[in-house]
């Protein structure tokens, strides 16, 4: 499986933006994607994460209200909608690959997790 993280860049306080997580590799069905970060100096963080078996989700509670994750079947690519955002969202946005019941477990990162690429995100006026 190889995943490919695009759409960050610079957005003002308050601003959105849409990531992409482009997935080759992959089985129909067989995966959920989803998406992490790390800012510097701290814990990665878990955000949310869409099953290509059953179309289950799971968002962390606290970005709930301003992340929305989709995906698009054809395309085999996840996004991740980003609304109202905060200086304190600025990091690292990393997508990431697991079984398809992964939302069911919260999305939580463990040993078989597939790590993508990053894309940076910044807010900043």
């Amino acid at each position: 499986v190889q995943l490919q993280a695009s759409g960050g860049g610079l957005v003002q306080p308050g601003g959105s933006l849409k990531l992409s997580c482009a997935a080759s590799g992959v089985t129909p069905n067989s995966v959920a994607i989803g998406w992490f970060r790390q800012a510097p100096g701290k814990e990665r963080e878990g955000i949310s994460c869409i099953s290509f078996s059953d179309d289950s989700t799971f968002t962390q509670y606290s970005l709930s209200d301003r992340f929305t994750i989709s995906k698009d079947n054809a395309k085999n690519t996840v996004y991740l909608q980003m609304y109202r955002l905060k200086p304190e969202d600025t990091a690292v946005y990393y997508c990431a690959a697991d079984s398809p019941n992964w939302p069911r477990i919260g999305c939580r990162w463990r040993a078989q997790t597939i790590r993508g690429e990053g894309t940076q995100v910044t807010v900043s006026s």
